[in-house]
């Protein structure tokens, strides 16, 4: 009898070893490629059409690879991981994602070269904790000695890349005055700035320039009938989350009646009780009524007559946001813990103003002067719906990154500045290291590159010489005893414009240190995520036994 047991079978494929590694690494080389041509101030932009037809135009890297539907598993860490630099930071994710695919891609050479990747793995964290310490303490800028021009700058160079690159100084301006609006106290000396409170509503028509800003919430309604006053001062809001209809029984409820008479009387209740509901709204002083279902012609007369505004078909994300800046409660029902119906005062929202106006070609409701928080919204104009969601794209990056500015009050310089400075730092760091951590942290260094190279390719130019010379006078800024006229050189950048390198900072191009921080941890993690995985079990699916309707049908098991 033999004593080798037989070999585990697996239902499904297994790969092990330098396979797996060599395929994830093409997998996350092929979606960095995607969108690599889209980075930086002259990238391109992809169009998407998804398996209905719809097209979508966009340079947002999230958003491309939201729209790819991915199989592979480690390519889905990156897509996860442009989700995430979107969420936590709103812009850099396109880098993001160029950066970890170009980690994992020296780190299969090393591993090639007979270097364990729980060496490369302690190298590349090594890196990344000194890149953000350099970061830090070398390369950032306080907002407040660099004054007001630095939010500009930050917006101008997030939006530089976008469809609005041409138009930046206009809605940097605006984007700007949009996020101070809404400044909020946190309670320890701070400010929070919650862009959620900015609406942005898009209407196509006209050209992009005539963009507005308004102060207000901006409500795409109209009031419900045109008998109502369209403008209200001192106005006290009630947000509702359901119908003012007349009541119906619902169905299935059977009533027999003997008298006649007893037909109208349940009619006229089912009118009574809607009306019972909007004189308790009414008699609380609302006199502007927001509800996200419809109210019928019966109780429209009512509002009417009250001299209210009445509003209907809102959307409950709207009437949310509005509950909150007015501090008015989103109502569901009137019932109360009794389970009586009750609409208390405690329940009304205030603001100064509410008012009915003609912006643009839309008939909008603006709500001015909000009790509990400021509100502000941007109305976007564009020659078509592509554009204009695009827009919307653009401007929400660049509120985020206005935001990060504000709140961690810190920025560094943009255009592969960061990224060349720490190439440089890194390499020399290594060189004080005798461990085999050394050439992990030298190929963090090199990677870095890839931000400037694919900078400089993309807008046509030569990346060999322009990132030469970048490395070369970022290396005299760190290695030359600091002189004044070598202090400006370590903001030296691409100006892809021109092809040259120029002192980026002078040229306002500035992004939030906590971007450049939180994308380098961000791709280091994932590099390492996918580098730890050795071997890839997939199982085969179940194939479950097939029958035939009519075997089915013979077998009772229809009769469920």
């Amino acid at each position: 009898m033999s004593t080798v047991q037989a070999a585990l079978t697996l239902r499904g494929d297994r790969t092990t070893g330098q396979d797996v590694r060599t395929q994830n690494v093409m997998a996350a080389s092929s979606i960095a490629n995607i969108v690599k041509s889209s980075l930086g101030p002259v990238g391109l932009d992809k169009m998407m059409v998804d398996d209905i037809g719809d097209v979508t135009i966009t340079n947002d890297g999230a958003t491309i690879l939201q729209l790819l539907e991915v199989e592979h598993p480690a390519a889905k860490v990156l897509v996860e991981l442009a989700a995430l630099q979107d969420e936590e930071v709103g812009d850099g994710t396109t880098s993001v994602v160029i950066i970890a695919a170009e980690l994992l891609k020296n780190a299969d050479e090393l591993v090639k070269q007979k270097i364990h990747p729980t060496s490369i793995i302690a190298g590349y964290r090594l890196a990344m904790k000194e890149s953000v310490k350099y970061i830090k303490e070398h390369l950032t800028y306080k907002v407040d000695d660099l004054g007001e021009d630095c939010l500009i700058n930050a917006a101008k160079t997030c939006m530089s890349s976008k469809l609005i690159g041409a138009d930046s100084e206009f809605f940097s301006k605006m984007v700007v005055e949009a996020a101070q609006d809404i400044k909020v106290n946190d309670g320890k000396g701070g400010h929070n700035y919650p862009i959620k409170a900015i609406n942005v509503l898009k209407s196509h028509g006209k050209s992009a320039r005539e963009s507005m800003l308004i102060k207000g919430y901006a409500l795409n309604c109209t009031i419900a009938a045109q008998q109502m006053p369209r403008s209200i001062t001192n106005a006290k809001i009630a947000c509702l989350d359901f119908s003012l209809q007349k009541v119906k029984m619902k169905m299935g409820v059977q009533l027999l009646v003997s008298d006649p008479d007893q037909l109208d009387k349940m009619r006229d209740r089912e009118s009574d009780i809607t009306k019972e509901r909007i004189n308790k709204i009414l008699a609380t002083g609302a006199n502007v009524i927001l509800t996200t279902g419809g109210i019928d012609d019966l109780c429209l007369k009512y509002f009417v007559e009250a001299g209210a505004m009445a509003v209907r078909r809102c959307k409950k994300q709207d009437l949310k946001r509005i509950a909150k800046a007015t501090g008015a409660s989103f109502v569901t029902s009137l019932a109360n813990i009794e389970g009586e119906e009750s609409f208390e005062v405690s329940m009304l929202g205030e603001a100064a103003e509410v008012c009915q106006e003609r912006i643009s070609d839309d008939e909008l409701i603006l709500i001015k002067g909000t009790k509990a928080r400021t509100a502000s919204s941007i109305i976007l104009r564009g020659p078509n719906d592509f554009y204009c969601d695009e827009m919307e794209r653009s401007v929400h990056d660049a509120l985020c990154v206005v935001k990060r500015v504000l709140e961690s009050k810190s920025v560094v310089v943009g255009g592969g500045c960061v990224e060349a400075a720490l190439s440089i730092y890194l390499e020399n760091f290594a060189t004080s290291l005798s461990s085999r951590e050394q050439l992990a942290i030298a190929d963090f260094a090199k990677s870095l590159l890839v931000i400037p190279k694919t900078l400089a390719v993309n807008a046509a130019k030569d990346a060999s010489d322009l990132v030469a010379k970048l490395r070369a006078y970022h290396n005299s800024s760190q290695t030359k005893q600091v002189t004044p006229e070598h202090a400006h050189l370590k903001n030296c950048g691409l100006d892809l414009y021109e092809g040259v390198v120029r002192d980026n900072k002078k040229a306002g191009v500035l992004e939030p240190a906590i971007s450049k921080i939180k994308s380098l941890k961000f791709a280091t993690e994932a590099a390492i995520t996918i580098l730890r995985i050795d071997d890839l079990i997939k199982l085969a699916p179940e194939k479950g036994e097939e029958k035939s309707y009519q075997q089915a049908y013979a077998d009772g098991s229809l009769n469920g």
